[in-house]
Formats: C-alpha cells, structure tokens, sequence
C-alpha cells in the first residue's frame, strides 16, 4: 500500500549552527540539484525508513519512532538527515500505530509503505521496492537511529555506487545484541550473524552490524526474493543479503561512523534519554564554537535552529526551539523559554522569561518574570519588565513598561513610560481592537486604556484612569472619581458562633 504525502515542512528542522554554516549546506544542496559536483550521482537514490516496529519496551501507547528527541519525533530526524542527500525519494515502512505515524508527519514529502504484518527486516524492505526503479541505488534506515550523519550516509551511498553493496559497522566493547559482521582471514565481509543465532566464537566478535546499508536497487530486489526464515526468529533477516551478495562475488564495503552515537538505537526510555544528552551535547558544542558561552552546556537544551553571534551568553536551563537567531553580545538568563524569535544585540533576557514569536531590539532588556507573546516588537533599548505580558504589540525606541502590565494589540511609540498595572482592554468579546500610544507619552499607574483609542504623543495620562476616548496631544487627560470618606461607617463583621 502506498501513498504519498504532501510537500516537506522543515520549519523546525534542528540544527545548532551558525548562519556561515547553513549557507554552507544548502549551497552542497543546491549542487546536488542543479547537478554539478560529487552530488549530483545521488539523484537516482531511494531512501527505505523502516518504521513498523511496535517498541513494547517504550510502554506507550504511542509508536516508538514518534517518541521525541529535541522536540521533534524520532522518525523525523531521521528524514530530515535522509533529505540532505536529495534522494528521489524516501519510502516510510510502517505498521504499529501507522494511522498516529502519518497523522503526525503529514507535513514529511515521503512515500507512506504499510508493512500489515511484521515478519522481519528483509520483508519490510521488500514491501517499499515495488516503487523503487531497478536504476536506483537503495539505502535502508531505521526509523529508532535518530542521530546518523550525513556525512557517513553520504560515504556508504557513493560506495554502493561504485558496485558494493556497503554496511555500516561500529566496533564495540560489549556488541550484545548486535549482529556480527564476519569475515575470512583477508579481511573481507562474508556475512552476518545475528546475535540470536550466533555460536560462542561468533559472539566473542566486536564489530557489530548497525543494519544500515546501500546496495544497487536491482541487486538488492533479487538478494531480498531470495531470503528464508530458517533462524531463531523465524524472520526475514535482511542480513541474510550480505552472505548472498558474497556468494555472487560482489565486494561488501564496510563504513564506519564517527561516532558510536550516529547508529545507536533506541528500544526503552532509558536510551531515549541518553541520545537526547548525545544530540543536545553536539548543539551547545557547535554553539560554544561560534562565540557562545554558556553557564552550564548540560542544562542548554536546542529544540529548533539557532543562529548565534559572538560573545551570547546563556545561563542554566534555557531552552531554545523552532528558529531563533541571537545577536552578538545577547544575555540570557536562567530558565528562559525563546521560541522562533529575534534578539537583538546587546538585549538582555533575565531569568524567568518567555519570548515566543517576537523580536526584540538592540539593547532592550526583558524581564524578569516577563512574556512577550506571538507578535510582540520591541525597539532598541526598549524595556519590559516583571510580570508585564506583551502581545501583537509593537514598542518603539526606548519605551519602558516595567512591571505588571497587559499590552496587547497595541502601538506604542518611541520614549513611552507605561506604568505599572496597566491595561490595553483590547478585546470585547468579539472582536479584537487597537490601542495606538503616541511618541513620549506618559501612562500613569493602574490604567485602563479600552480600545479603539490614541492616545496622541506626549500626552499625559494620570493615575487610576479608564480611557474610552482620545487623549490630545501634550496634555493631562484623566478619569476619576471624587475621593470621599464617609464618617462613623464600619466593615461589616461576622456574628459570633454561639
């Protein structure tokens, strides 16, 4: 069963990396695509996810491969990776929860590949080849090995190219439960064992099978045909392909990782956790490269794409997600949330702050304990202080509102003073309205300014008013009733209990 979805969405595509460096790969990507470069041979590659595992040992009720590193589901990261190679197209397996899988990454531009029953690894590959040219060179990914790079994916895809058919090994203290890769006295690959199946002297074997690999597409068709479930599983093991693919005389590449990190998997919550430190540890390790400085990089965690310039500081526990640029020089406090947002340089974020969809000016300062909600504009040296809420709000050069205020739908001017306990009443139940506040105006404390309504520039508003109407220009204008004291009156009391 196949199906295709719509176009990619790789709004929160996370990279930790600095603009240079984003240009950088999409220029490679760019080559691929026009054709120019080493790129341009990976045209014809089709990309096979295999996603259809259960993962009984998560105890969700949620599919494994939705299970979330960094924000985004598992399945995702491994998409977005395969995507770097500008394949011809990239083929999800699923099966366990598919309806959830493909409700949620409805936004990925794959080929949807139902697995009804789960009888192995070489079956589930063998459900996306319909669909794959006998041209094509195939690489085979999981869908739990969230944190492969493309650069190692790249080597083993131009080595099927040239005729092998290329795996991904790692070498490993303690291989349990990995596949062992064999081989004869030369050196050369003549199969794999799985660990199930494995006799002790096979078992006593550190270099492991990660199950990755990239064959021509035709060869592979034939190899996966050809497969039995004679072993302690009763599976089609697509291992099985690599001792076939020796039997014909085709060279068995082997590539190796980086890191051991790249092809570690994920089977229960405990794991998930670890490559969530892996992969939150290669983002504040790009960032400190690029001039951030960080008070603890343990207790950074990027969600998203960041932009940073030199000398940013972040304290303990900020959490970054979706696309966030940072100026040179920008201070962050503790427990700071900014999510698709711009600081400007020099702008301070103290503890306690959140800053979603909003940007924010050279200079500014806000918080603590300060939201700037979707739209908020602050201007250079703007100030935004304790327990003030900002929302669709644009806030002009040097004004300040620093404590306990709600400014939504609203234009404020340059050089305003906004006092605390204000109010924009902007919404009426129905409908949403503007509050426009003109350059150098000044509003007193406990203010309600009930929109539509100007208040003109550098106009006054006293303390304790409700403005329903216009303010003019340069002078006080203010609404209050009569200070009264009425003689010999008593606060009403309790009857005492009998």
């Amino acid at each position: 069963m196949l199906q295709r979805a719509g176009n990619p969405a790789w709004r929160h595509r996370c990279w930790a990396l600095p603009a240079r460096n984003r240009s950088t790969r999409h220029g490679a990507r760019r080559d691929r695509v026009t054709g120019s470069g080493t790129g341009a041979r990976m045209r014809h590659l089709h990309v096979v996810v295999l996603a259809a595992g259960q993962g009984t040992r998560m105890r969700s009720s949620s599919p494994k491969v939705l299970h979330a590193i960094a924000g985004r589901p598992m399945l995702e990261h491994v998409v977005s990776t395969a995507m770097g190679l500008n394949p011809a197209a990239v083929h999800v397996v699923f099966g366990h929860g598919g309806d959830e899988v493909r409700r949620r990454l409805s936004h990925l531009d794959v080929i949807w590949v139902e697995q009804a029953r789960q009888l192995g690894t070489g079956h589930a590959v063998a459900q996306a080849m319909p669909a794959v040219p006998d041209e094509a060179t195939v690489l085979v990914l999981y869908g739990d090995v969230p944190l492969i790079e493309l650069t190692t994916l790249a080597d083993t895809v131009r080595r099927a190219e040239d005729g092998a058919l290329a795996i991904i090994s790692v070498h490993l203290d303690d291989p349990a439960g990995y596949g062992r890769i064999l081989r004869q006295a030369d050196g050369r690959v003549i199969g794999i064992v799985e660990h199930k199946d494995a006799n002790a002297a096979q078992l006593a074997i550190h270099e492991g099978n990660t199950g990755i690999l990239a064959a021509d597409a035709a060869s592979l068709r034939g190899w996966l045909a050809g497969l039995g479930s004679d072993n302690a599983q009763g599976e089609l093991y697509l291992t099985d392909v690599i001792a076939m693919a020796h039997g014909q005389g085709v060279p068995i590449d082997t590539v190796h990782p980086g890191q051991v990190a790249e092809v570690l998997g994920v089977n229960d919550r405990v794991q998930l956790a670890a490559l969530e430190r892996i992969y939150q540890a290669r983002c504040t390790a790009a960032l400190m490269r690029e001039g951030v400085s960080m008070a603890d990089p343990a207790r950074v965690d990027v969600r998203g794409r960041v932009r940073a310039g030199r000398d940013v500081w972040l304290d303990v526990n900020v959490v970054l997600e979706g696309e966030v640029e940072l100026a040179d020089g920008v201070r962050v406090g503790p427990n700071v949330l900014l999510r698709d947002c711009r600081i400007g340089a020099d702008a301070q974020i103290l503890a306690n702050s959140v800053v979603e969809e909003a940007e924010v000016g050279a200079g500014a300062r806000v918080g603590p304990f300060a939201r700037l909600r979707p739209g908020a504009v602050l201007g250079e040296s703007a100030h935004v202080g304790n327990f003030v809420e900002v929302k669709n709000t644009a806030m002009g050069r040097g004004s300040k509102a620093n404590h306990l205020s709600y400014l939504g739908d609203s234009e404020i001017g340059n050089d305003v003073n906004v006092g605390a306990g204000t109010i924009t009443c902007n919404y009426d139940g129905a409908n949403k309205h503007r509050t426009v506040i003109g350059d150098g105006a000044f509003i007193g404390s406990g203010v309600e300014l009930v929109a539509p309504v100007t208040v003109h520039a550098g106009a006054t508003i006293g303390a304790g008013s409700t403005i329903t109407s216009d303010a003019p220009p340069e002078q006080l204008t203010l609404t209050r009733a009569r200070q009264t004291t009425i003689p010999h009156w008593r606060r009403p009391r309790k009857k005492p209990q009998s």
